[in-house]
């Protein structure tokens, strides 16, 4: 029996690109450098669903830096070449 991989559907998990395949493809199409905390806001606000952080800041007025519009856009569009959105 022949079994033809090529032919089935991809898993979850292979369809998903890590934040560091993320990092490469936004640093060598637009030269950005993108940390993960921008990726995961960037994740979030497309709905795409993350873990719970236990990292937690322990006052409640600590400032979380905002991910600017170029890095969001150059983010977006590597989310749409893994095809995550």
């Amino acid at each position: 029996m022949d079994l033809n991989l090529d032919e089935m559907d991809l898993t979850s998990a292979e369809s998903k690109a890590t934040y560091g395949e993320i990092q490469d493809y936004v640093k060598e199409h637009t030269g950005l450098q993108v940390s993960h905390l921008y990726i995961a806001q960037v994740k979030r606000k497309n709905g795409i669903i993350e873990r719970v952080n236990y990292n937690l800041p322990k006052s409640e007025d600590s400032r979380v830096p905002q991910c600017p519009p170029e890095k969001e856009k150059a983010i977006t569009e590597a989310l749409k070449y893994f095809q995550m959105i």
